[in-house]
């Protein structure tokens, strides 16, 4: 049995609002049209064919009305409005209201209305019609009298349709309003172009039918052509704005109709849970096929949308009406779920789809497996709008798909977009960019003239060449740090040789800067432009700490890893690692990257003109060794500076090397002949294969900071870390520890021969003038002993 037409339905709770504005309609029309009509009795046998023609033709025609699918408004097209306009601008209302009160229970039968539904329709023209004939006798008469035309009278028919058209669309839309309870404007807005092109058209053919009709009946008929192009017209347009909403692949609703369900179903929950009504759930379900990429590359992409058709198929065969299946693009799809007691329903719907997509797809003889991930997002708790229910969904079928899961529901622990990153990302673009700014471009001159020392102390710059100078040593020797005396002079002795930065600094050399230059901190002068790219307003500041790292054998400084911080307005010292994935993600990760050189070979030129010889490492991303700017950008960076390539490298992990080796190796050797050092960082921790080891122009090998942590306690991590030294030893590479905090894995690390270590058994991270400080204060600690004198445990055999 099929269901019966909404049309002809009140729903529950909206009989008695409804039946008021009916009544109401209905007795307007009455009142207006019943004294022409009693007068149409002795005038009806006067009226001359052209009428009878036009009656005859408007009732023939709207027993075949067109109705747009998918309509609730009442915007079928109904050619009796033609004629019966024309029959009102021509003989007057008595004659206009009947005929289309006749024309409309014809049209009533023939489309199964409902009675009451037929009598407001006949009201509702009877009032348009009478709004329309008021406005013709605002002016000088008869507007068809048998003389010309003029102004007054256009003015007078064009007045009559607005009247008629208004008054039409506003008692359907309001009496749609009653019985529906949607959106009065917003009903009426989106359905007023389809009215305006299709209504309005056959209202402008009235008053031409009424010339043709006093010139000759015979003309009336002819009319029809034009009304059949009216009737095309419709049925195009209707045509048109379906297929802008069907995936021309699979014939489903794409984005469009699926933003047009989820906003209307939205619509119609959140006015159930204002009538007080049980809730009910909607659901978003968001599909992503598993393996359809490996199909189109394998087979082509002609099987790939013929496995898409199929998929489609089946599908259509899970999701029952009123429920929405729709293809997005691609692989993936869509389904709208209503009425939904709990979010267990909408699992069930999803492994219902999962189940479809499990059995493989046979084409041409081979089973293709497909499978599929779903992410699902329920209204309202994940969402009050399409955007975000979308954005959710997306996030919880990411989430199935990382867990190697089928089916996963939103969870906001699982968002790693939020609208909080965003703005974090936003607000790093801002600081780097303001910091960028104030920075020298790449054409202008390197900043030699103001040289300030690691504490931010102005320091002795190097005479412009062309100025005359004196006696000038090719090798101009660096300046040391100063030397502390002591009052026993043995004592001094003792202490300058068990150090060795205070035995170079012993030797002869040119003046150095006095104590109170390396301790006495200076406040940066706020007009000085380079202060600029250290602050960026309101985005917080971007700063460089620097990590010593110390030769074990002889406790020497031997260089510094820096690291970045962000101290952002309002989250304080934002996380490094979530610093670094919300930039590397993005385009920022290049800001980011030309800040930090920047900033580390500018650090470098300063440190050498205060004498000191530091090594620095420097981090960079798989974003950055992809495009090789960063080589480019360190060629220029280090001349211009007058920073030697050694005293610069760059840091990068296995990761990294995996992504895409080709470009990775080839921005490698491009850095490798400028002659910076490239070290492998943490190791051990990726799934690169050995090879890289001989492959790459490698210096040094760093041993992640998760096994060092753990080899004083734990016998596999320590002999993965005796196997990466020996290792590193074996191809001649300078092998770092990180993470190194006690004196145990101190002693350990040296006794299996590992040559560099830092970790905050020695110092913590810390700002460039807080480092040259500690610089002054330290001296060198160095194991006691042979490289043997700690026992490594060595683990028992299996």
């Amino acid at each position: 049995m099929e269901p019966s037409d909404p049309r002809n339905q009140i729903p529950p709770g909206r009989t008695a609002p409804f039946a008021a504005f009916g009544g109401g309609v209905l007795a307007v029309a009455v009142l207006v049209s019943a004294g022409p009509l009693v007068s149409l009795a002795s005038t009806l046998p006067d009226l001359p064919v052209a009428f009878w023609t036009m009656a005859v033709l408007a009732v023939a025609c709207d027993a075949r009305p067109f109705v747009p699918p998918g309509r609730r408004q009442s915007s079928a097209v109904y050619p009796s409005s033609c004629f019966t306009f024309a029959i009102l601008l021509g003989w007057g209302l008595g004659p206009a209201v009947a005929v289309q009160a006749v024309a409309v229970l014809v049209s009533g039968i023939r489309m199964g209305h409902a009675p009451w539904r037929t009598a407001f329709n006949a009201a509702q023209y009877a009032c348009s019609l009478a709004a329309a004939y008021a406005v013709t006798r605002l002016g000088p008469g008869g507007v068809f009298d048998g003389g010309p035309l003029g102004w007054t009278d256009i003015a007078a028919i064009g007045g009559a349709g607005v009247a008629w058209f208004v008054v039409n669309y506003g008692l359907v839309t309001a009496a749609v309003r009653l019985r529906f309870g949607e959106r009065w404007w917003p009903n009426a807005w989106r359905g007023l172009p389809f009215e305006l092109l299709s209504t309005g058209s056959l209202l402008l053919l009235a008053p031409i039918l009424v010339t043709a009709a006093r010139a000759s009946a015979a003309l009336v008929p002819l009319v029809l052509v034009p009304l059949f192009a009216v009737y095309r017209m419709a049925r195009l347009t209707v045509e048109q704005h379906q297929l802008a909403s069907l995936d021309p692949l699979t014939g489903l609703p794409n984005r469009k109709a699926l933003l047009a369900e989820v906003n209307e179903q939205v619509h119609r929950h959140a006015e159930r849970a204002a009538r007080g009504e049980p809730a009910a759930h909607l659901a978003l379900l968001l599909i992503d096929l598993d393996r359809f990429k490996h199909v189109n590359d394998a087979l082509g992409h002609a099987v790939g949308d013929r496995l898409l058709v199929e998929v489609s198929a089946r599908l259509t065969e899970v999701v029952e009406p009123p429920d929405l299946l729709a293809r997005l693009g691609g692989d993936e799809f869509a389904i709208v779920a209503t009425g939904l007691a709990d979010v267990a329903q909408a699992r069930a719907l999803a492994e219902r789809v999962v189940q479809a997509l499990a059995e493989p797809v046979p084409l041409d003889g081979l089973p293709l497996d497909v499978g599929g991930s779903i992410g699902v997002a329920l209204y309202p708790q994940h969402g009050e709008d399409f955007a975000t229910l979308m954005r959710h969904a997306d996030v919880a079928m990411y989430d199935a798909k990382h867990r190697n899961d089928t089916v996963a529901v939103y969870t906001a622990e699982s968002d790693h977009n939020s609208a909080e990153r965003l703005g974090l990302l936003a607000d790093l673009r801002r600081v780097l960019e303001a910091g960028s700014a104030s920075r020298p471009g790449d054409g202008d001159p390197p900043p030699r003239p103001r040289v300030r020392g690691g504490d931010g102390a102005t320091l002795p710059a190097d005479p412009p060449l062309d100025e005359p100078t004196g006696p000038r040593r090719w090798s101009r020797r660096r300046r040391r740090p100063p030397v502390p005396t002591q009052d026993d002079e043995l004592i001094n002795r003792i202490v300058t040789a068990a150090d060795p930065i205070l035995r170079r600094a012993a030797l002869p050399d040119p003046p150095a800067p006095t104590e109170e230059t390396w301790a006495r901190p200076v406040r940066p002068d706020p007009t000085d432009p380079a202060r600029a790219v250290e602050t960026a307003g309101d985005a917080g500041e971007i700063m460089l700490y620097y990590q010593p790292q110390i030769a074990i054998a002889t406790g020497e400084v031997v260089g510094v890893e820096a690291l970045l911080r962000w101290r952002h307005p309002t989250r304080g010292m934002v996380d490094p690692e979530e610093l670094i994935r919300v930039a590397e993600q993005s385009a920022v990760m290049r800001l980011l990257t030309r800040r930090v050189v920047d900033d580390v070979v500018e650090q470098l030129a300063k440190w050498t003109a205060a004498g000191l010889d530091l090594r620095a490492a420097v981090n960079v991303s798989v974003r950055d060794l992809h495009t090789g700017e960063i080589a480019e950008q360190i060629a220029d960076r280090l001349p211009r500076y007058g920073v030697a390539p050694q005293r610069l490298q760059l840091e990068i992990t296995e990761g990294a090397l995996m992504a895409d080796p080709r470009r990775v190796l080839t921005t490698i050797t491009r850095l490798h002949g400028v002659g910076v050092g490239i070290a492998l960082d943490d190791f051990g921790t990726g799934y690169s294969s050995l090879q890289h080891l001989r492959r790459l122009p490698l210096s040094e090998v760093k041993v992640d900071r998760s096994f060092v942590l753990g080899m004083a306690e734990d016998t596999d991590d320590a002999a993965i870390v005796r196997s990466t030294i020996e290792l590193g030893k074996a191809l001649g590479l300078r092998v770092v520890a990180e993470g190194v905090e006690d004196e145990r894995t101190w002693r350990m690390l040296h006794a299996a021969g590992c040559d560099v270590a830092q970790g905050w058994f020695y110092a913590r991270p810390m700002p460039a003038e807080e480092l040259v400080a500690w610089l002054a204060r330290y001296r060198p600690l160095r194991p006691l002993g042979g490289p043997d004198e700690a026992h490594l445990p060595r683990r028992h055999a299996r």
